[in-house]
Order: structure tokens, then sequence, then C-alpha cells
């Protein structure tokens, strides 16, 4: 363990021990690499602070389970990235580099130029439905589907019982197969 964790593990094993003024250091020191993390996935600086505030409040609700294998900073900042990217799915956000790469990518593969274009058509109509489905169920499927996250993760990131991160799951895949937005289209 590096000097700078020891001395992490010190400033946690203080704060779990009831001392505040321990936290408010970790905090201090580490808020401006996290706001600029959380400014990096979302791109406004006051949503980014809100998320960073947030990060800094569950990882005092956690400390218990910081291991102290890394520095605090590394281990609030997985923290706070993972609760901004969950923001930004919830508020139906991509980058828009995403479409673009995959362009790139399909182009570089061959592929046929009209199956492109159907394929970005369907891909948009389907981001446009997902950001149509009700708050909780966009973002478990944000999650799941757009960020690769499996249902125990997403369970833990949004603090929800993994059985009612499946049930939103489910609800928001039969509404989309409802409206018919999970079909490719022809």
């Amino acid at each position: 363990m590096s000097s700078r964790g020891a001395h992490d593990r010190a400033l946690v094993d203080a704060v779990l021990a009831g001392d505040r003024e321990a936290y408010r250091t970790l905090v201090e020191r580490e808020s401006r690499a996290v706001i600029g993390l959380c400014q990096q996935v979302l791109g406004d600086p006051d949503e980014a602070q809100d998320v960073a505030q947030d990060a800094f409040v569950q990882a005092f609700r956690s400390l218990a389970g910081y291991r102290g294998d890394g520095t605090f900073g590394a281990w609030v900042g997985r923290i706070a990235r993972r609760m901004a990217v969950a923001q930004s799915a919830l508020a139906g956000r991509t980058k828009a580099g995403d479409v673009a790469s995959a362009a790139d990518t399909l182009r570089d593969e061959g592929a046929d130029p009209l199956r492109h274009v159907v394929a970005v058509e369907h891909s948009a109509r389907l981001r446009r439905a997902v950001d149509e489905l009700p708050p909780d169920q966009r973002q478990v499927v944000a999650l799941r589907f757009f960020q690769d996250m499996p249902l125990e993760r997403i369970a833990t990131e949004t603090n929800v019982p993994l059985g009612t991160v499946k049930s939103r799951l489910h609800r928001a895949l039969a509404r989309l197969r409802e409206q018919g937005d999970l079909r490719p289209m022809a």
C-alpha cells in the first residue's frame, strides 16, 4: 500500500471512529477531481457539482466498505463516475460520438450502406422510445443495455432490490415491445 493509501486508510478509520473532520479533510482534498470527473461525463458544471456532492454522501454511507487497497480518491471517483453515468442515462443523454463511431465501424466492416442507414434509424428510434419510458424504467434500460451493466450491479448502484430492477426491466421491455420499438426496421 502506498503512503497516500495508508494515510487515506488512517483518515477513513478516524471517520469510522466518529471523527467527522477527518472526512472533511478527504472531501476537501478530492472534491475538485471528483467534480471534474463528473463534469467530463455530464458536461454541465452545476449538475456535476450536484452529482459529486451525492457521490461524497454515498461514499460516506458506504465508508465501511472501503477496503483501502487503493486511494480514497480513486474509490470515491469510481462511485462518482457510476453516479454520473447513471444520471446521464436517466436523462437519456448519449455522446454524439457514439452513433458516429458505430457508423464508422459498420463502414470499416464493409457493411451494406442501406443496412447501415436502417440500423442507425432503428437505433435512433429505439433511443427515443427509451427516452419516453418512466424514469425508473428508463434508468434500468439505459444502464443495462447502453452501459452494459449486469442486473446485480444496477441493483447495487441504484440502491434498489434486484427483484425490483428485474421487474422494472421486464415492464420496460414489454412496453417497448407493445410499441414495436424492439423490432428492427425492415
